[in-house]
């Protein structure tokens, strides 16, 4: 009866050391070298990939933002703010109580099929808006002009990026609302448009958030 009981105790006394070490190893030791690995090699990725303009956290490179209008009243879809670059349809699940434009609690695809009367009806007033929006006295933007992306949500609904087609196409409008000419916005597109990840992966992309930060600062130089 004794050498059970002191059996006993010794399994459970050996139980017990070696969770203390499994857990001060695993939930103490590792997560700390990890995190101190991550702030001292990818400092930024770690930290949400941040965006931060005169020393204030603007948003995050990784996730899209709104630019629109306050709502009026009884408005349920507020209207783009145009003197800033604009980002794709951000449909992801649709809009409900918890799901609202570049405010998803959860992320996702539309799901609708390529013949789905919905997606249809969302890409013929996307492109009536796009056309409509950024047509201003001296350049036509036509039907033809407008890209995929312009009219489409990515598969997350938070894409914060755009093609340099769109963003080019929106050139003339934020010249226009913003007094500035047609060259400063090109150069400042331009200057803004990543290429292929390591030469091959992907397609050129322009981030809205970066673009519409370093508008801001143009504008203010005026």
């Amino acid at each position: 009866m004794n050498n059970s009981v002191t059996n006993t105790a010794r399994l459970l006394g050996a139980g017990l050391r070696a969770l203390l070490v499994l857990t001060l190893v695993t939930g103490v030791v590792y997560p700390l070298v990890v995190t101190g690995i991550a702030q001292g090699l990818f400092h930024d990725k770690a930290n949400g990939s941040e965006i931060t303009a005169h020393g204030r956290i603007v948003g995050s490179s990784l996730i899209g933002q709104s630019y629109n209008l306050p709502p009026k009243k009884g408005q349920q879809t507020p209207e783009p703010d145009l003197k800033w670059f604009q980002g794709r349809p951000q449909n992801g699940l649709g809009a409900n109580s918890v799901n609202t434009r570049y405010q998803l609690i959860l992320s996702g695809a539309t799901n609708l099929s390529a013949d789905s009367k919905v997606l249809l009806k969302q890409v013929q007033d996307a492109k009536a808006a796009v056309v409509k929006d950024n047509s201003v006295p001296g350049y036509t933007v036509r039907p033809s002009d407008v890209p995929a992306d312009a009219v489409t949500s990515s598969g997350s609904g938070l894409d914060p990026d755009i093609s340099p087609a769109y963003a080019d196409l929106q050139v003339h409008r934020i010249a226009a609302r913003n007094g500035l000419s047609v060259a400063q916005v090109e150069k400042l597109v331009k200057d803004h448009t990543a290429g292929r990840t390591l030469g091959f992966i992907g397609e050129p992309r322009v981030n809205v958030l970066e673009l519409n930060t370093a508008l801001k600062d143009l504008v203010a130089e005026k």
